[in-house]
């Protein structure tokens, strides 16, 4: 019997995670076929429903819009996912007669070494742009690494509830302010992480080439681009065109994939360095040592 596991979003067809997931299931020789799955906010209670009937599945990733709303639909919340009360991963724990269905947040772990390897300083000035459940998961990472505070523009300050409970849940200090007022904070942090969707942060490229021009020391700062298609993004190449270093979303994407291959195949201990060579190979990432 052949295994299931999905990413599940809305839109969804842009997704890099099957290539990803299916190039490690490969190279384990696991039997675990991955497929990307449109389900929105209002189709998973009944998209769940089905899946609990199922028993070949073993795990879900799963994207916007629906970190929030899964959280309804465990078992168990496990790990910094129970205080963020965001799931981007359901891993299927199975017993004698059904399974047990176990939430999880991969991308905190993504943010975190995507950013380490970048080389984030000690107690690092960082902002964030967006407020929703990718930005929650950069709160929680951004208190990991050590950063005393973080800023976090957002168009509508209404409209930031993730952010602001991860903020308070993990104990960092946290501003919530609108985008109008994000480029002169953005060029001055340490480190950025941009949670838009693709093109979402594109006229704040003209603003902030802007607002670098003043500024001494732009080489030692950092942004992460959650978005990765299209790449570079207008706000990754203002950013390396005034000295800054930029991490592409496709890194958080691949560190946070690591951890569900390890959840989905109930992998003990690391992956072998040849699994994450052909994990990086399938989507073009560049190697980085784990």
């Amino acid at each position: 019997m052949t295994l299931r596991a999905a990413v599940l979003g809305h839109p969804i067809s842009h997704s890099k995670s099957p290539a990803l997931h299916r190039a490690a299931y490969a190279q384990l020789g696991a039997e675990l076929a991955y497929e990307a799955i449109d389900v929105t906010v209002d189709a998973l209670p009944g998209f769940m429903a089905g899946v609990r009937g199922d028993g070949r599945w073993r795990g879900l990733s799963v994207t916007m819009p629906l970190k929030s709303a899964m959280a309804a639909e465990v078992d168990e919340i496990r790990g910094v996912a129970r205080q963020l009360g965001v799931i981007n991963t359901v891993a299927f724990e199975t017993g004698p007669t059904t399974a047990r269905l176990i939430g999880y947040n991969t991308d905190v772990a993504g943010i975190v070494n995507a950013l380490r390897y970048a080389g984030v300083p000690a107690e690092p000035s960082a902002a964030i742009l967006g407020g929703g459940g990718t930005a929650a998961a950069a709160v929680a990472a951004l208190k990991e690494l050590g950063a005393p505070a973080a800023t976090v523009f957002v168009r509508d300050v209404g409209r930031a509830a993730e952010a602001r409970a991860a903020a308070a849940a993990v104990g960092l200090a946290l501003e919530v302010l609108p985008l109008a007022a994000a480029a002169p904070v953005l060029a001055a942090a340490d480190v950025v992480v941009s949670t838009f969707p693709p093109r979402a942060a594109d006229p704040l490229a003209a603003e902030l080439a802007a607002a670098f021009a003043p500024n001494v020391g732009t080489a030692g700062r950092v942004l992460l681009d959650v978005a990765y298609d299209p790449w570079p993004s207008r706000i990754a190449a203002a950013w390396t065109e005034a000295g800054g270093r930029v991490v592409p979303g496709l890194e958080m994407l691949l560190y946070q994939a690591v951890e569900q291959v390890r959840l989905f195949t109930g992998f003990a201990g690391p992956l072998p360095a040849e699994v994450i060579d052909v994990m990086c190979d399938a989507v073009g990432a560049p190697r980085r040592v784990f």
